[in-house]
């Protein structure tokens, strides 16, 4: 069985509940990323921000200068240990329709699973059973 710990991304690009949403997008663009984990300095995993979390508050006019991660991100964050099954992860991004989802070890973020890192992981599988 193939768990979380092996495939997951462990370089995550985070934010604490203080950052300033103009740096937020400023990562989010410059690093091509769709969502950011909003940790606490010990690396608890507090929540997420994602792209669509502020173009919902563009969308509807209110203002986003003075937002901060705190603000926008989502707190119910769907989110597994490194020992879970790849394929229960498979599962929840699609079925959920998620695009990543953080991974813990004990409460504190250790990594992240996108679809790219599962799509990743598979193609090298399927390379190494056509050679």
């Amino acid at each position: 069985m193939i768990r979380a710990k092996n495939i997951m991304s462990r370089k995550v690009l985070t934010v604490t509940e203080g950052t300033n949403i103009r740096h937020v997008m400023k990562l989010l663009s410059e690093n091509r990323v769709t969502g950011l984990p909003v940790v606490s300095e010990d690396m608890a995993l507090l929540g997420i921000v994602t792209e669509k979390d502020i173009l919902d508050v563009l969308l509807h006019g209110k203002d986003i200068i003075s937002k901060t991660a705190r603000d926008l991100m989502a707190t119910d964050v769907v989110s597994f240990e490194e020992d879970e099954d790849l394929m229960t992860i498979f599962r929840t991004l699609v079925e959920g329709n998620f695009r990543r989802v953080p991974i813990l070890l004990d409460g504190k973020l250790t990594g992240i699973i996108s679809r790219r890192d599962i799509i990743n992981f598979l193609s090298e599988k399927s390379n190494e059973n056509t050679c």
